[in-house]
């Protein structure tokens, strides 16, 4: 009877571990080879693991809740193809054991001494979070209380704090930088609940963007600059030609494409906008990655990437930013689909918003959202005087990073996305 494991795949350079959040098959459930076999979360992405093979499914060996380690089995799937030919159906399976819980052990934990001599408490029960041995390890050896533990920031699964946070941290904190007294630098104000208020869990997602946001603020000074543009030829221009485009391509044709396209032109004559700070250092991407954030269905935002933007033509744009978003909303984006960005457009005009003041996604320095299109008056020069007409206008609303990016360079940028936009060709063809 041949048996394989169902290994726990790589789903990106950086993803070492994932989540399991429910398994779709359970055992003597016959699998087909690429059918979904149980669903997974990573820092990045919820997604589903297919079967490498064909078969029964025999054994599962991660449970539900369980972080697993890249590379690691998962299942054991029974090949045989007798068992695979057999009618017989299969007999009830066993209730599948919930991983026993470890007990947290905190007797064994010495306590540290505080700056006025007395011990630090170490007790992690009342803790909702998850730590590792080396993070609790850290923390005793740092005099870094549980209650301070709390509200650090985490960049692991589900916001594990990792033991790069936790080192990060020390050291901000033997530089007088605190990263607490920096996001809680004002007192918080508890809620006020009434009677008949409905209160809602944060799921692990918005947890995560809400961390991120709060991060990013707290590593890069904002600064937005506003232009408004002249898109009359852009909507001229693609009223005329979406049918066409429909039938010889089968995708339909928005304006994003054509941001993105402007925005990649831009990037092309400020390269110093496509770049990511380290430490003291700046990095100067080579490649040109657009992120498109997407609202999803459950009213979260995710921010797919599409990857080397500057040697995609307008159609393959429109092809990459449909399947993005379709993907996307269908929650069938792959880890590494989300990563690598190095510039993000945040469409706000799609809810009918004018502007916005989009939050920048680290580790970027910048982000474009673009406003609704609105039929304007305008003033326009004509060899015969001035004139005043219907035109079709947007504000575009770039937000940067103020350590390294100066107002001139941020100003600058999204003035010259406004002039690729309104010197759009009305005859070009896509």
């Amino acid at each position: 009877m041949a048996q394989v494991e169902l290994i726990m795949p790589k789903m990106g350079e950086s993803i070492m571990e994932a989540t399991i959040l429910n398994w779709l098959k359970k055992p003597g459930d016959r699998i087909e080879q690429d059918e979904s076999v149980l669903e997974v979360a990573t820092d990045k992405v919820d997604t589903e693991v297919p079967s490498t093979h064909a078969g029964v499914l025999k054994e599962i060996l991660a449970q539900k809740g369980e972080v697993v380690k890249v590379g690691k089995a998962i299942a054991i799937i029974t090949t045989d193809a007798e068992a695979l030919k057999s009618s017989t159906p299969a007999a009830p399976a066993p209730a599948v054991k919930e991983a026993k819980q470890e007990p947290v052990v905190t007797a064994a934990i010495p306590q540290t001494q505080g700056s006025n001599g007395h011990p630090v408490a170490q007790d992690y029960k009342s803790s909702s979070r998850f730590y590792s041995p080396l993070v609790k390890s850290i923390a005793r050896e740092e005099n870094i209380a549980v209650a301070e533990l709390e509200t650090l920031p985490g960049s692991g699964a589900e916001g594990r704090v990792t033991k790069k946070d936790i080192l990060a941290y020390v050291q901000n904190r033997k530089l007088g930088r605190s990263m607490v007294n920096s996001l809680t630098s004002a007192p918080s104000v508890p809620a006020s609940i009434s009677a008949g208020d409905e209160i809602i869990q944060m799921d692990r997602m918005r947890k995560m963007i809400a961390d991120r946001m709060v991060e990013s603020k707290r590593i890069s000074p904002h600064v937005t600059s506003f232009v408004e543009a002249d898109l009359t030829n852009v909507v001229l221009w693609r009223t005329k030609v979406k049918e066409e485009f429909q039938k010889r391509t089968g995708e339909s044709l928005t304006f994003t494409p054509v941001f993105v396209e402007a925005i990649v032109s831009a990037i092309k004559d400020f390269p110093m906008i496509n770049i990511q700070v380290d430490g003291d250092r700046i990095i100067r991407k080579k490649e040109i990655n657009i992120g498109i954030a997407v609202a999803l269905p459950t009213g979260n935002l995710i921010v797919p990437v599409i990857k080397n933007a500057d040697q995609l033509s307008l159609t393959g744009l429109a092809k990459a930013v449909n399947d993005l978003a379709k993907r996307a909303r269908e929650n069938k984006l792959k880890p590494d689909e989300l990563s690598g960005g190095t510039y993000t457009i945040s469409n706000v005009g799609s809810f009918g918003n004018v502007m916005g003041t989009p939050i920048i996604v680290q580790p970027q320095v910048g982000i474009m959202a673009t406003g609704a299109i609105l039929k304007k008056p305008a003033v326009l020069e004509t060899p015969y005087g001035d004139v005043i007409a219907i035109r079709h206008k947007m504000f575009l609303s770039h937000s940067y990073d103020h350590r390294v990016v100066d107002g001139a360079l941020g100003g600058s940028f999204v003035r010259r996305v406004a002039d690729y936009l309104e010197k759009f060709d009305i005859n070009r063809g896509f």
